[in-house]
């Protein structure tokens, strides 16, 4: 008769099989870093029936939003809406955007609306931080989920979702980082336009074609099971871009149906083909970093890698020297 300890032995060696071929089973999951997939159950309708049965989301995006500023659009609907992504310890870079290009107020005659957007850090401290700094400053929208490089791409769909749900009659929206600095007068005046008659299912930026690096030590690596086709789609660099705000709405219903992936700019083109939408390139958005001429960064709308110190260095030397020619 074999031993309790033999029995327990081989009781282990079971368990641990069996969880290996559970983690080594291919499933639909709509979770990234620090997600819990949840599955999907029909709700009834008004009537009884079951009215996600064919159109149950593969990716709801049903997370809560923790800190939200639902009111930022009622009074009037802005032209522009900024959706700036970024993390709970750039309090400088977002206090330098506020100051400078981000200012609401620094585009005369023209409504602009500034959003800071954040997942849930896993320090309790940096959460209490962001909450005070909204209360302060009334900018900052954050959603239920864990802010990390590979959620980055929920982070956009949580600008696309508010657009959609908040301000939805706002005519434009830009996407970009804490670390851009957009010239907003080129921006607003010579690439928008508002004398003209405003664009729909439009998309605008630094348009790249590329396809998926498959080296596992690259930021930017793309496994096979993720994305299997050798190109991607035509994708604008998430350093910066703009679309009229029809788009927001338009993105994120599709991205419920289209499987999540880490590579944010990718993932949006991936929609936009989808839709049928085809970006249009700007040579003036720059996803790289330019050492700083007056002249060249007129010429500009974004330039990548700034820091705070040189946010506030580039700003004043622009807005004191407009009388200059060049």
């Amino acid at each position: 008769m074999p031993s309790k300890v033999s029995c327990l032995y081989l009781l282990t060696v079971v368990c641990w099989a069996s969880a290996l071929w559970y983690l080594s089973v291919s499933r639909p999951s709509t979770s990234y870093v620090g997600q819990v997939a949840i599955p999907i159950k029909p709700k009834a309708g008004k009537n009884g029936t079951f009215t996600n049965i064919r159109t149950r989301s593969l990716n709801p995006h049903d997370f809560d939003y923790l800190i939200n500023e639902e009111k930022k659009c009622e009074a009037e609907p802005p032209y522009l809406v900024i959706l700036i992504s970024t993390t709970h310890k750039e309090f400088d870079a977002r206090q330098a955007i506020r100051e400078t290009w981000g200012d609401e107020s620094s585009l005369p005659d023209m409504r602009v609306v500034t959003l800071f957007l954040l997942g849930r850090s896993t320090d309790g401290v940096l959460n209490q931080m962001v909450e005070q700094e909204s209360q302060i400053f009334h900018d900052i929208v954050v959603e239920d989920f864990i802010d990390s490089y590979h959620n980055l791409t929920l982070k956009t769909l949580m600008g696309m979702r508010w657009v959609a749900t908040f301000c939805s009659k706002a005519q434009y929206v830009l996407k970009t980082d804490s670390d851009i600095f957009v010239n907003m007068e080129n921006l607003v005046f010579n690439l928008l336009k508002p004398t003209t008659k405003p664009r729909r299912r439009y998309f605008t930026g630094y348009v790249i074609n590329g396809g998926p690096i498959r080296d596992m030590r690259s930021k930017w690596y793309m496994g096979r099971d993720l994305y299997p086709d050798s190109k991607y789609p035509p994708f604008c660099s998430g350093t910066g871009y703009v679309f009229s705000a029809d788009v927001a709405e338009l993105i994120y219903q599709t991205s419920l149906h289209t499987r999540l992936l880490h590579l944010e700019d990718v993932y949006v083109g991936v929609c936009l083909r989808k839709l049928g939408i085809h970006p249009f390139q700007n040579s003036g958005f720059n996803h790289w970093k330019m050492a700083y001429s007056l002249c060249r960064y007129r010429r500009v709308v974004t330039v990548h890698q700034i820091s705070p110190e040189e946010m506030h260095r580039i700003w004043n030397d622009m807005t004191s020297k407009k009388h200059l020619k060049c």
